[in-house]
């Protein structure tokens, strides 16, 4: 078993802690805010007062942090990660950030000779406290072959993308699908609803058409129940969706679904559902389409509302 180093405690970070214990990882772990280091504790982790007390013996050094603004704190400012590492450890970065942000940790890094990825993962709370993300990487084959026992006990599958960057890149392009797939249910729960169709039993058919998809099922669900308990905050959502219209016009292509789809996000931001689960932008457009989507009171035996209720 591994040694290891974990750094941010968030929603995500806690669930792959307690995966990592389970696998039977020995795993020391460091929080900016350090409310969330106690409940790491008690299930097996070992707290440490710095980030070079946590990382100095460590055979994998990871993090999931919330933002570009947090890598560069943490990783890159005067005295992080990429100058106090030991040169020996393997670092992996399971955020969501710009892959300029990732280009400028894989130099830092590689200019001491440290192993790195970059390895976003797909997923949100549900699926990192079961170990069931999907992680997509970025960096020389060796060094993901070197990591894999450690992903594999976060995650379903893990994925190779090439060389440095192209985890950070993967992930954005799969964001884009995620705001698209939401945007889209929005608009058709709404026109369904204003329609007069029983949201039930549209869900019935989006659960076995070919068109089907775990977000439709599980975010269909709850917006039907009422449900926007956050899996993965609207906030972060929008956060994601401004990091893939950058990088798109970055490349010169064109991204009209996700500049309406920011928008809309915007709008829901604005409204005061930041905080809530990313779905809670269907509720900006069923405002729009002057509909309700909840308290559906007939019974409709069709209907089949039986998915996880997270938004990736």
């Amino acid at each position: 078993m591994s040694t290891i180093a974990f750094i941010g405690l968030g929603t995500m970070g806690r669930g792959m802690v307690n995966n990592l214990l389970h696998a039977g990882h020995n795993v020391t772990v460091w929080n900016r805010s350090p409310e969330q280091v106690n409940q790491a504790v008690t299930r097996g982790a070992t707290s440490a007062a710095t980030l070079a007390e946590a990382t100095k013996d460590a055979d994998f050094v990871m993090y999931c942090l919330s933002d570009d603004a947090a890598v560069r704190e943490v990783v890159l400012a005067s005295g992080g990660l990429a100058e106090t590492v030991n040169p020996d450890s393997i670092v992996i970065d399971l955020s969501t950030i710009d892959p300029e942000t990732s280009a400028e940790e894989a130099e830092a890094f590689a200019a001491r000779n440290v192993a790195f990825l970059d390895a976003p993962v797909f997923g949100s709370k549900g699926e990192a406290a079961a170990g069931g993300l999907w992680v997509v990487a970025g960096g020389e084959l060796e060094t993901f072959n070197r990591a894999r026992p450690v992903l594999s006990a976060i995650s379903e599958t893990t994925h190779y993308m090439g060389p440095s960057g192209n985890g950070a890149r993967m992930k954005l392009v799969g964001n884009l699908l995620v705001a698209a797939q939401l945007e889209a249910l929005g608009e058709s729960l709404s026109l369904a609803r204003k329609a007069g169709l029983s949201l039930h039993d549209v869900l019935g058919v989006l659960k076995v058409t070919d068109f089907r998809s775990p977000i439709f099922d599980g975010v269909g669900a709850a917006v039907v129940a009422g449900d926007y308990t956050p899996s993965f905050a609207l906030n972060l959502m929008l956060k994601d969706g401004k990091l893939v219209q950058t990088f798109a016009e970055r490349l010169g292509v064109s991204v009209p679904g996700t500049r309406a789809t920011v928008s809309t996000i915007e709008r829901a931001v604005e409204a005061g559902f930041g905080n809530e689960n990313a779905s809670a932008l269907i509720k900006v457009l069923a405002s729009d389409a002057g509909v309700d989507l909840t308290d559906e009171t007939a019974d409709h035996s069709t209907g089949l509302l039986t998915a996880d209720a997270s938004a990736r």
